[in-house]
């Protein structure tokens, strides 16, 4: 069954804020998922919790904003295989990389998953 360029960006979006929710604790407060040829953009907006971001204005503001990337980063880092296998179900290609920041500034977080091939095919597009 085809599906739409939209309508697996928002299979996508609702697919992460789950995984958010159950693997994270807490989901964000909005996620928009974007195909891009071989790539899946996702941006999350309010992902940052009432202690991280009164930690992130804490002094010194470097220490506490790294401390909040480097335990984001690590959580995302093994919840990996749960998220590459949500991204392969929905877009039928295998994910060969994920790459992801958060701004402790925002509260916006990025991710993007490279594909093995087109999130698409030609007539979906």
């Amino acid at each position: 069954m085809n599906h739409s360029k939209g309508q697996l960006e928002a299979r996508i979006s609702e697919a992460i804020i789950k995984f958010e929710h159950e693997y994270m604790g807490r989901g964000p407060e909005e996620a928009k998922s974007y195909l891009i040829d071989d790539m899946v953009l996702v941006r999350l907006r309010g992902v940052l919790t009432p202690a991280e971001k009164q930690l992130a204005q804490s002094n010194p503001r470097d220490q506490g904003r790294n401390l909040i990337k480097q335990v984001r980063s690590e959580l995302l880092e093994r919840g990996k295989p749960l998220l590459e296998a949500l991204v392969t179900e929905i877009t039928g290609q295998k994910v060969r990389s994920l790459h992801t920041d958060i701004s402790t500034v925002t509260g916006e977080r990025i991710i993007v998953f490279s594909l093995s091939g087109p999130a698409l095919p030609p007539e979906a597009s």
